[in-house]
């Protein structure tokens, strides 16, 4: 083909390109000779003898002449051009146009070159499985029935490969139908595979000089190799503490992959078979320590991983209910066990406190609900106790003051104890407040109207005891004589100062 081409072009013959199974378009004169001039156009080839295919005369119609491969084949356009109808290789020759006119004899020789791009391309003849570093077939690529001959072209994901004569070997080989003419093209790729190939996709490819790409399947082969590596996972909640469960499991870098595995607990050997994993449940803190797993068919290639079970424990003393008499002493000791670095924060009802509680005497207001919390990491422990300080009722002051329409006076009776104490008045009156019993402590208010001068006592009392004060209380009426006495005295040494001066 390629040598027709160059001859056809080294005699500067026309050359005309048509497509395998289509109609071709011979061109006659390229419009030299003008129609009305033509008197006769002729159309034949050169096979060993001369072929004659069709002739025209001026003002007739198409006479076909061809009786061998043509007959049935061949037709002329308005234009003179010959037309040929189910292009074939064969068909790759050259045809001459024979133009008369006048006196004139021309003869217009054109070369037909046929094209043909591959009907399909696949990979056949794959391999099962390749083995890391052994160079191995990989497949065949075919293109079929194409002129020219197709070049093919292997590719790993999308990238050329290139014979190397190291890792990489391409064979190529071309195959003519001695009924058609047209190739088929068969390319052997020999490859010595990498670990990187895993899940390589390989393709083969090829661009003819007609008609688009043609791309095969892509095909992904199984790659084996011994196993190199080993790695020990631990599979747990984090952190990992006592009571949780606890997955090893042995990964592999192999293909296939082991399925048997010998795991090292703690002194022991424990083969697995069928299954990469081994679970401990409930871990405790002597669980804590190295485990290992190996291959069982190679002991030697093995992974270890130190594995650490947190814990914290706490101990409060006292703990629960704690009752108490008021001025006593209490002792708090928290004990702590833990694993690592822990911190301690302590909250009273639930209010945060700046440090730990410390009881020399307990007083009312220490009474209330205590709470410590351990940290260390994510783990956290709580523990608590309920101080009740208890105690005989203690009035600590018994005041008294105006009320504000001056006509009657406004008692105050603060007092102390635990549990709440009750309060009573030796004189009646109109009760005005009761403060909330807050810290062992309580406030009681009541409004008087004395007639007279008196003494009223406030008596406080719980389950402990009883505790009374009292004070002194005036009448409105000669509270008022007092003072207007005052007033009169007042006034008498102001006109005595008058008259001295």
């Amino acid at each position: 083909f390629e040598h027709l081409h160059c001859f056809a072009l080294f005699l500067g013959l026309e050359t005309v390109i048509g497509l395998h199974g289509e109609t071709l378009e011979i061109p006659c004169n390229n419009g030299a000779i003008k129609a009305e001039d033509i008197l006769i156009t002729k159309w034949k080839y050169v096979k060993g003898l001369p072929g004659d295919l069709l002739v025209k005369q001026k003002n007739q119609n198409v006479s076909i002449s061809a009786t061998d491969e043509y007959k049935g084949r061949v037709s002329m356009a308005a234009n003179s051009s010959l037309l040929l109808s189910e292009a074939k290789l064969t068909d790759q020759r050259t045809f001459t146009c024979m133009v008369v006119a006048g006196a004139d004899i021309t003869e217009y020789p054109v070369n037909v070159v046929i094209y043909k791009a591959p009907s399909n391309l696949e990979i056949s003849d794959k391999a099962e499985e390749i083995e890391i570093g052994k160079r191995t077939k990989l497949g065949k690529c075919v293109a079929q029935d194409a002129n020219p001959a197709a070049e093919i072209t292997w590719l790993k994901n999308n990238k050329p490969l290139v014979a190397d004569g190291k890792g990489i070997f391409i064979k190529a080989s071309v195959l003519v139908d001695p009924v058609t003419g047209l190739t088929t093209t068969t390319s052997e790729l020999e490859y010595s595979a990498e670990k990187e190939d895993m899940d390589a996709q390989f393709t083969c490819s090829t661009q003819h000089a007609v008609g688009a790409e043609l791309v095969s399947s892509p095909v992904i082969f199984t790659i084996t190799y011994s196993t190199e590596n080993i790695v020990l996972q631990v599979i747990a909640q984090d952190p990992l503490v006592e009571g949780a469960n606890m997955t090893l499991k042995c990964v592999a870098d192999g293909n296939p992959a082991p399925t048997s595995f010998n795991f090292h607990i703690q002194g022991e050997v424990v083969k697995v078979e069928d299954t990469d994993s081994y679970t401990i449940t409930k871990v405790s803190r002597d669980t804590t320590g190295e485990y290992k797993c190996s291959l069982i068919d190679n002991p030697t290639m093995e992974a270890s991983k130190d594995i650490t079970v947190k814990y914290l424990d706490i101990n409060l003393n006292p703990s629960g209910n704690i009752v108490k008499s008021a001025g006593e002493t209490l002792d708090i000791t928290l004990q702590i066990d833990a694993s690592g670095e822990s911190k301690v924060s302590w909250t009273k009802d639930n209010l945060k406190l700046d440090k730990e509680p410390k009881f020399t005497k307990v007083t009312y207001a220490d009474s209330g609900r205590y709470e410590c919390e351990v940290t260390m990491g994510l783990l956290s422990r709580k523990a608590s106790f309920e101080l009740v300080v208890e105690g005989a009722p203690v009035i600590r002051q018994l005041s008294k003051q105006r009320g504000e329409d001056g006509k009657h006076e406004v008692l105050i009776c603060e007092a102390e104890g635990s549990p709440k104490p009750s309060v009573s008045w030796s004189i009646n009156g109109t009760s005005l407040d009761e403060s909330p019993f807050v810290n062992g402590k309580i406030t009681h208010k009541i409004a008087v109207v004395p007639t007279a001068n008196l003494t009223v006592s406030c008596t406080v009392s719980n389950d402990f005891g009883v505790d009374t004060k009292n004070i002194s209380v005036s009448s409105p009426k000669k509270i008022t004589l007092f003072w207007v006495h005052i007033y009169l005295f007042d006034m008498l040494l102001a006109e005595c100062n008058n008259q001295f001066t």
